[in-house]
Protein backbone atom coordinates (compact mmCIF):
# COMPACT_ATOMS: atom_id res chain seq x y z
CA UNK A 1 0.00 0.00 0.00
CA UNK A 2 1.62 3.36 -1.01
CA UNK A 3 -0.57 5.48 1.89
CA UNK A 4 1.12 5.33 5.42
CA UNK A 5 -0.68 5.18 8.56
CA UNK A 6 -1.78 8.35 9.90
CA UNK A 7 -1.84 10.47 6.03
CA UNK A 8 -4.55 12.69 5.78
CA UNK A 9 -5.72 14.23 2.55
CA UNK A 10 -9.08 15.94 1.63
CA UNK A 11 -12.03 13.98 0.27
CA UNK A 12 -13.17 15.67 -3.41
CA UNK A 13 -16.20 13.95 -3.15
CA UNK A 14 -19.56 14.65 -1.18
CA UNK A 15 -20.29 12.56 1.61
CA UNK A 16 -23.51 11.74 3.70
CA UNK A 17 -24.86 9.67 6.20
CA UNK A 18 -28.26 8.97 7.65
CA UNK A 19 -29.43 7.41 10.77
CA UNK A 20 -33.23 6.73 11.73
CA UNK A 21 -33.95 8.40 8.33
CA UNK A 22 -32.60 11.68 9.05
CA UNK A 23 -29.08 12.91 7.39
CA UNK A 24 -26.68 13.68 10.33
CA UNK A 25 -23.91 15.16 8.14
CA UNK A 26 -23.81 16.67 4.50
CA UNK A 27 -20.13 17.67 3.62
CA UNK A 28 -18.15 18.63 1.21
CA UNK A 29 -14.99 19.43 3.21
CA UNK A 30 -14.71 15.85 4.49
CA UNK A 31 -10.64 14.47 5.01
CA UNK A 32 -9.53 11.07 4.93
CA UNK A 33 -7.48 9.59 7.30
CA UNK A 34 -5.37 6.45 6.85
CA UNK A 35 -5.79 4.19 10.08
CA UNK A 36 -4.13 1.36 8.12
CA UNK A 37 -2.96 1.04 5.21
CA UNK A 38 -6.08 -1.01 3.24
CA UNK A 39 -8.60 1.60 3.41
CA UNK A 40 -8.82 5.56 5.13
CA UNK A 41 -11.39 6.46 7.59
CA UNK A 42 -13.84 9.71 6.83
CA UNK A 43 -13.35 12.42 9.38
CA UNK A 44 -16.71 15.37 9.37
CA UNK A 45 -16.10 18.91 9.99
CA UNK A 46 -18.37 19.48 13.12
CA UNK A 47 -20.06 22.28 11.64
CA UNK A 48 -21.44 20.11 8.89
CA UNK A 49 -23.99 17.83 11.41
CA UNK A 50 -27.05 18.78 9.59
CA UNK A 51 -29.27 16.71 12.26
CA UNK A 52 -28.32 15.62 15.92
CA UNK A 53 -26.17 16.63 18.97
CA UNK A 54 -22.88 15.05 20.08
CA UNK A 55 -22.38 14.20 23.52
CA UNK A 56 -19.53 13.87 25.01
CA UNK A 57 -19.13 10.34 27.04
CA UNK A 58 -15.59 11.72 28.83
CA UNK A 59 -13.97 9.03 27.81
CA UNK A 60 -10.46 9.69 25.92
CA UNK A 61 -8.59 6.94 24.39
CA UNK A 62 -5.27 6.18 22.21
CA UNK A 63 -6.42 4.95 18.92
CA UNK A 64 -3.78 4.29 16.23
CA UNK A 65 -2.21 7.86 15.23
CA UNK A 66 -3.27 9.88 18.26
CA UNK A 67 -6.05 10.61 21.01
CA UNK A 68 -9.57 10.52 20.20
CA UNK A 69 -12.63 11.14 22.70
CA UNK A 70 -15.82 8.94 22.35
CA UNK A 71 -19.03 11.11 21.82
CA UNK A 72 -22.76 9.46 21.16
CA UNK A 73 -25.38 11.23 19.00
CA UNK A 74 -28.31 12.44 20.74
CA UNK A 75 -30.86 12.17 17.05
CA UNK A 76 -34.47 12.81 17.73
CA UNK A 77 -34.17 12.47 21.24
CA UNK A 78 -32.89 8.96 20.79
CA UNK A 79 -29.25 8.54 22.16
CA UNK A 80 -27.01 6.53 20.25
CA UNK A 81 -24.31 5.74 22.46
CA UNK A 82 -20.32 5.47 21.13
CA UNK A 83 -21.55 6.34 17.81
CA UNK A 84 -17.82 7.95 17.18
CA UNK A 85 -15.53 10.05 18.06
CA UNK A 86 -13.47 13.42 17.98
CA UNK A 87 -9.91 13.85 17.01
CA UNK A 88 -7.60 15.74 19.87
CA UNK A 89 -4.51 17.35 19.93
CA UNK A 90 -2.07 14.54 19.43
CA UNK A 91 -4.13 13.04 15.93
CA UNK A 92 -2.73 14.12 12.75
CA UNK A 93 -2.98 18.17 12.32
CA UNK A 94 -5.41 17.62 9.25
CA UNK A 95 -8.24 16.21 11.34
CA UNK A 96 -7.98 17.38 15.11
CA UNK A 97 -11.84 18.39 16.04
CA UNK A 98 -13.02 16.80 13.27
CA UNK A 99 -15.71 13.77 14.10
CA UNK A 100 -15.15 10.52 12.78
CA UNK A 101 -18.53 7.76 13.08
CA UNK A 102 -18.01 4.29 13.45
CA UNK A 103 -19.53 2.59 10.05
CA UNK A 104 -21.81 0.62 11.64
CA UNK A 105 -23.45 3.44 13.48
CA UNK A 106 -24.55 5.33 10.31
CA UNK A 107 -27.26 3.51 8.82
CA UNK A 108 -26.54 4.48 5.41
CA UNK A 109 -23.35 6.08 3.70
CA UNK A 110 -23.26 8.03 0.22
CA UNK A 111 -20.28 8.88 -1.95
CA UNK A 112 -22.37 11.69 -4.20
CA UNK A 113 -25.25 10.03 -4.71
CA UNK A 114 -23.83 6.38 -4.74
CA UNK A 115 -24.19 4.33 -1.96
CA UNK A 116 -21.16 2.99 -0.26
CA UNK A 117 -20.78 -0.23 1.57
CA UNK A 118 -18.73 -1.73 4.62
CA UNK A 119 -15.77 1.16 4.52
CA UNK A 120 -14.85 3.63 2.28
CA UNK A 121 -13.13 3.56 -0.44
CA UNK A 122 -9.46 3.97 -1.47
CA UNK A 123 -8.62 6.70 -3.85
CA UNK A 124 -5.59 4.75 -4.24
CA UNK A 125 -7.27 1.15 -4.90
CA UNK A 126 -7.72 -0.32 -8.13
CA UNK A 127 -10.50 -2.67 -9.32
CA UNK A 128 -10.19 -4.30 -12.67
CA UNK A 129 -12.70 -6.70 -14.07
CA UNK A 130 -11.18 -8.64 -17.27
CA UNK A 131 -12.71 -11.01 -19.56
CA UNK A 132 -9.81 -13.96 -19.48
CA UNK A 133 -9.27 -17.04 -22.05
CA UNK A 134 -7.11 -18.79 -19.53
CA UNK A 135 -9.20 -22.21 -18.64
CA UNK A 136 -10.02 -21.94 -14.63
CA UNK A 137 -11.20 -25.29 -13.20
CA UNK A 138 -11.90 -25.26 -9.32
CA UNK A 139 -11.44 -28.35 -7.51
CA UNK A 140 -12.34 -29.14 -3.56
CA UNK A 141 -10.78 -32.94 -1.74
CA UNK A 142 -9.81 -33.57 -5.41
CA UNK A 143 -13.92 -32.96 -6.58
CA UNK A 144 -13.86 -31.08 -9.91
CA UNK A 145 -16.15 -28.16 -8.90
CA UNK A 146 -16.07 -25.99 -12.11
CA UNK A 147 -14.36 -26.10 -15.27
CA UNK A 148 -14.71 -23.11 -17.13
CA UNK A 149 -13.09 -22.13 -20.54
CA UNK A 150 -13.19 -18.61 -19.64
CA UNK A 151 -13.63 -16.17 -17.02
CA UNK A 152 -13.95 -12.58 -15.63
CA UNK A 153 -10.67 -11.85 -13.64
CA UNK A 154 -10.90 -9.39 -11.07
CA UNK A 155 -8.03 -7.46 -9.58
CA UNK A 156 -8.48 -5.32 -6.22
CA UNK A 157 -5.48 -3.55 -4.88
CA UNK A 158 -3.82 -5.74 -2.03
CA UNK A 159 -6.49 -8.52 -2.36
CA UNK A 160 -6.25 -11.77 -4.11
CA UNK A 161 -7.28 -11.85 -7.38
CA UNK A 162 -10.93 -13.21 -8.10
CA UNK A 163 -11.70 -15.44 -10.60
CA UNK A 164 -15.75 -15.09 -12.10
CA UNK A 165 -17.27 -18.01 -13.74
CA UNK A 166 -20.48 -18.13 -16.04
CA UNK A 167 -22.66 -20.60 -14.08
CA UNK A 168 -22.60 -23.26 -16.63
CA UNK A 169 -19.72 -24.37 -16.06
CA UNK A 170 -20.14 -24.79 -12.66
CA UNK A 171 -21.81 -28.50 -10.88
CA UNK A 172 -24.46 -27.54 -9.35
CA UNK A 173 -25.28 -30.88 -7.46
CA UNK A 174 -21.97 -29.84 -5.13
CA UNK A 175 -23.48 -26.29 -4.71
CA UNK A 176 -25.89 -25.76 -0.99
CA UNK A 177 -27.05 -22.21 -0.60
CA UNK A 178 -26.76 -20.82 2.12
CA UNK A 179 -28.21 -17.18 3.74
CA UNK A 180 -24.98 -15.52 4.13
CA UNK A 181 -24.78 -11.86 2.76
CA UNK A 182 -21.49 -10.04 2.39
CA UNK A 183 -21.01 -6.04 1.05
CA UNK A 184 -18.01 -4.55 -0.60
CA UNK A 185 -17.27 -1.05 -1.18
CA UNK A 186 -16.37 -1.73 -4.63
CA UNK A 187 -18.81 -4.45 -5.75
CA UNK A 188 -22.21 -3.82 -4.33
CA UNK A 189 -23.89 -6.57 -1.93
CA UNK A 190 -23.99 -10.38 -2.86
CA UNK A 191 -26.92 -12.24 -4.07
CA UNK A 192 -26.19 -15.17 -3.03
CA UNK A 193 -23.54 -17.40 -0.88
CA UNK A 194 -22.92 -21.08 -1.48
CA UNK A 195 -21.23 -23.80 0.69
CA UNK A 196 -19.65 -27.22 -1.28
CA UNK A 197 -20.06 -30.54 -0.81
CA UNK A 198 -17.60 -33.27 -1.46
CA UNK A 199 -17.72 -37.29 -0.64
CA UNK A 200 -15.52 -36.00 2.56
CA UNK A 201 -17.08 -32.63 4.10
CA UNK A 202 -19.19 -29.91 3.19
CA UNK A 203 -17.41 -26.60 2.95
CA UNK A 204 -18.78 -23.43 4.31
CA UNK A 205 -19.42 -20.48 2.17
CA UNK A 206 -16.54 -20.65 -0.43
CA UNK A 207 -18.69 -19.21 -3.50
CA UNK A 208 -20.92 -16.21 -3.95
CA UNK A 209 -22.18 -13.95 -6.80
CA UNK A 210 -23.35 -10.51 -7.53
CA UNK A 211 -26.18 -10.51 -9.62
CA UNK A 212 -26.62 -6.75 -9.59
CA UNK A 213 -23.25 -4.99 -8.60
CA UNK A 214 -22.03 -1.56 -9.04
CA UNK A 215 -22.10 -0.33 -12.25
CA UNK A 216 -18.09 -0.22 -12.35
CA UNK A 217 -18.39 -4.05 -12.05
CA UNK A 218 -21.24 -4.75 -13.80
CA UNK A 219 -18.89 -7.15 -16.14
CA UNK A 220 -19.28 -9.80 -13.33
CA UNK A 221 -23.35 -9.74 -13.01
CA UNK A 222 -24.45 -13.24 -12.32
CA UNK A 223 -20.82 -15.12 -12.20
CA UNK A 224 -19.78 -16.65 -9.38
CA UNK A 225 -16.37 -16.97 -7.19
CA UNK A 226 -14.76 -18.87 -4.87
CA UNK A 227 -12.35 -17.99 -2.26
CA UNK A 228 -9.27 -18.93 -3.86
CA UNK A 229 -7.91 -19.45 -0.04
CA UNK A 230 -10.23 -22.86 0.77
CA UNK A 231 -10.23 -24.35 -2.61
CA UNK A 232 -7.94 -24.95 -5.73
CA UNK A 233 -7.65 -23.02 -8.39
CA UNK A 234 -6.14 -24.55 -11.36
CA UNK A 235 -5.37 -21.89 -14.49
CA UNK A 236 -4.50 -23.40 -18.00
CA UNK A 237 -3.94 -27.07 -15.71
CA UNK A 238 -1.05 -25.63 -13.72
CA UNK A 239 -2.24 -25.18 -9.57
CA UNK A 240 -2.56 -21.74 -8.49
CA UNK A 241 -0.40 -21.20 -4.55
CA UNK A 242 -3.96 -20.43 -2.26
CA UNK A 243 -2.98 -16.86 -1.16
CA UNK A 244 -3.12 -15.92 2.65
CA UNK A 245 -6.63 -15.32 3.99
CA UNK A 246 -6.96 -11.37 4.36
CA UNK A 247 -8.57 -10.80 7.58
CA UNK A 248 -9.87 -7.08 8.82
CA UNK A 249 -11.94 -8.25 11.68
CA UNK A 250 -8.70 -8.37 13.88
CA UNK A 251 -7.69 -5.12 12.63
CA UNK A 252 -11.14 -3.38 13.48
CA UNK A 253 -10.89 -5.30 17.19
CA UNK A 254 -7.54 -3.58 17.76
CA UNK A 255 -8.75 -0.45 16.28
CA UNK A 256 -11.85 0.26 18.46
CA UNK A 257 -11.28 -1.59 21.29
Amino acid sequence: MIVPVGYVEPVPRRIRGFMDGRCVFDTVRARYLWLWPGYPQYCIPREDLQEGTLVDEHSSEELAVGRARRHGLLLGGNLHRDAGWVWEDTAPSGVIGYVSFRWESVERWFEEDEQVFVHPRNPYTRVDALRSGQNIRIEVDGTVIADAPTSVMVFETGLPTRHYLDRVYIDWSRMVPSHTATRCPYKGQTSGYWSVHTETAVHTDVAWAYDFPTPQLGSIAGMVAFYDETVDVYRDDRLVPRPAVVNRVVWEQRRYG
